[in-house]
C-alpha cells in the first residue's frame, strides 16, 4: 500500500511540474505529501 501510495504522489509531482514547466527533481517530496494530507479531510471508509 505504500509503494502504490509512493507512486500516486511522485505521478501528482511530474504533473504539476509539467503544467509549471518545473523539473519535478526540484519539488519536495515531503511538501506534496503534508500539501495532499491537508487536502484530504475524510477517514477512509475501510480499515487497513
Amino acid at each position: 500500500m505504500l509503494l502504490l501510495s509512493h507512486y500516486a504522489l511522485r505521478t501528482l509531482m511530474v504533473e504539476a511540474a509539467d503544467e509549471t514547466d518545473v523539473d519535478p527533481d526540484r519539488l519536495s517530496f515531503m511538501r506534496t505529501l503534508r500539501v495532499i494530507r491537508r487536502q484530504v479531510t475524510d477517514q477512509a471508509d475501510f480499515s487497513p
